[in-house]
This record gives C-alpha cells, structure tokens and sequence, in this order.
C-alpha cells in the first residue's frame, strides 16, 4: 500500500472552510482560518504571515502532531510533510488529544545564526529552547542553569540563546521511551536526535542505565518501521544539512557516480548565502494580527 490510510482518504472530505489551532512552543495557540484541504505547506505559509516570520525562513520550521501527556510531558508524535493536511492528520489520528504545534525544523543547532536576524524567528527559538529545557529534553549543569534563569529574567534573548547552544542536547529532537534489543533485549532506550548523532539512554533489565552515542558517519543505512518515521525524518534531515554544509564549504565538490562500469563526475556549485541582514528589527514579543482570517491578506502570487 503506498502512503498513509489518512491521507487516502482525505479524498473523500469536503472541502469547507474551518479554524485550526497552532500550538507555540510557549504552550499558547493561535487559531487560523483555513480550507480542510489545506496542506501543511499551505498552513505554514498562513501561520508565518500572521505572526510575521519572515517568508524567506519559513523552511527551518515546520508543523508536528503534538501533546501533552501526565504532568505536562511533550511529546512530538509526527512530522506533518508539506503535502500532508493538517485538518485531516489531527482528526484522524489514533493518538489522544493531539494538537498541531510550529517547531523549528532543523537538526544543527549552528544553524541558529541564520535566523538572528528575524525578530519573530529569535523569539520562536527562545520560546522553544525555554520549553525543551524545562521539559527536560536540553540538559543544563547547574551552573547553566543559573546563568539561563539570569538571562531569562533579563529577557535577553541573543545571551540567551548563545549560551542554549552550548547545553548538553540543546537543539535535539526527544523521542516517545521505547524498546531495544541494544546491548540486552528488553532494554528501555530514549532517543535523542540532533548535531549528527543519535544519543540514547538505555535501562536495562537490571534497572541501569548506560548514555550510547551513535555517530551519523558512521550510520549506513537504517529500516524503516512505522513508528519509526518521526525518526528516519531526523536521520534524513541531518544527512541533507550535512550535504548542504560540505558544499557550501568547499568551491566544488566532485561526486563520483557509478554507470555502466564507468564513472561520470557531477559538480555541486557552491550555493550562495543568503543574506537575512537587511531584515526589518521587531520588537522582542510576537505581534499577532488583529484578524483571525489572513486570507484577505494574501495573495495568490505572494505565496
């Protein structure tokens, strides 16, 4: 069967108009008016127009299937693919109380720079690194901690932010506890993806604990389950920053590629940086626009 049961049958929905929350990384929603058989690409593109992210940044984030469990535990159960419609995904999908959120989309925390220059996009990321630290997905020391808290209080962001890279798994991507036969069958593991690596907690059987980090280098290929598609989505994406990272490194890169016992030689040109200087300065908190509707806003050749 190619594709997902939900998205085959979203050809069977009517297309009507209808609101949709979009979950912050701050925990507040704002609800958007949009058509049911709006994609998640379309959906972006709305929700980056009403609280003013700068369309040039709009492919490092992206939309998940999100909720809140006990004690107010996050947990990321989807990537939405830009061809996939919010709407349906959220009403057809087997998890509880899902919610769909806006999430940075991207796995090298370096890449953070890009966006220092969007008022609306540092305000994402400073909302999202709160978030992940007090749910315990970027692990402080003590000390970072303090300075953290001292910042936050200051409400300087860009200290912040600078210091947030340097924490322990800031930037990775925490997955559901899982099973693992590594390095005992019936072991508990809790993945951590981000930065080229995958970092796991594993309980054994026994009840200790052992850190295992596996470096993407030296990551071949992996199979694909279902419930594993959230990670394979990490894997590819840390695979497609590296490539754009070594080619923007080095003038040329030769690849050789295989054909018919000889080998033809293909030439990656370095790709110009863009330039997010000349962004307008907003002010530090995201303005939403008064109209919950921002489809009189747009226009079909904006987007």
């Amino acid at each position: 069967m190619l594709g997902n049961t939900e998205n085959w049958n979203t050809f069977d929905i009517a297309t009507k108009k209808a609101y949709l929350d979009i979950f912050l990384p701050n925990e507040q929603s704002i609800r958007i008016e949009i058509i049911t058989s709006d994609t998640a690409e379309r959906v972006l593109e709305v929700v980056s127009h009403k609280i003013g992210l700068c369309r040039e940044l709009l492919g490092y984030f992206g939309l998940f299937l999100i909720r809140f469990g006990k004690e107010g535990k996050l947990s990321v159960v989807k990537k939405l693919a830009d061809f996939e419609l919010p709407y349906v995904s959220l009403g057809s999908s087997e998890v509880e109380n899902c919610k769909v959120g806006l999430r940075k989309w991207y796995m090298a925390p370096s890449l953070d720079s890009v966006l220092m220059d969007c008022r609306v996009a540092v305000d994402l990321l400073y909302m999202q690194a709160i978030q992940d630290i007090e749910k315990g997905w970027a692990k402080p020391t003590q000390a970072q901690r303090q300075k953290l808290e001292a910042f936050q209080k200051e409400d300087s962001q860009t200290k912040f932010l600078e210091l947030a890279r340097e924490v322990r798994h800031y930037g990775y991507l925490q997955l559901d506890p899982c099973t693992c036969d590594y390095p005992e069958s019936g072991s508990g593991a809790v993945l951590s993806v981000g930065n080229n690596e995958i970092s796991c907690c594993i309980t054994l059987p026994d009840s200790q604990t052992q850190d295992i980090v596996f470096q993407m280098s030296r990551v071949k290929c992996w199979q694909v389950t279902f419930l594993a598609f959230l990670l394979s989505s990490c894997l590819k994406k840390m695979i497609s920053e590296k490539m754009v990272k070594l080619a923007a490194e080095n003038t040329e890169m030769q690849i050789e590629v295989p054909e018919q016992s000889k080998s033809k030689k293909y030439h990656i040109q370095q790709s110009q940086q863009k330039d997010y200087s000349s962004f307008l300065s907003r002010k530090s908190k995201i303005k939403i626009a008064k109209d919950d509707c921002v489809f009189g806003n747009i226009k079909e050749e904006d987007l």
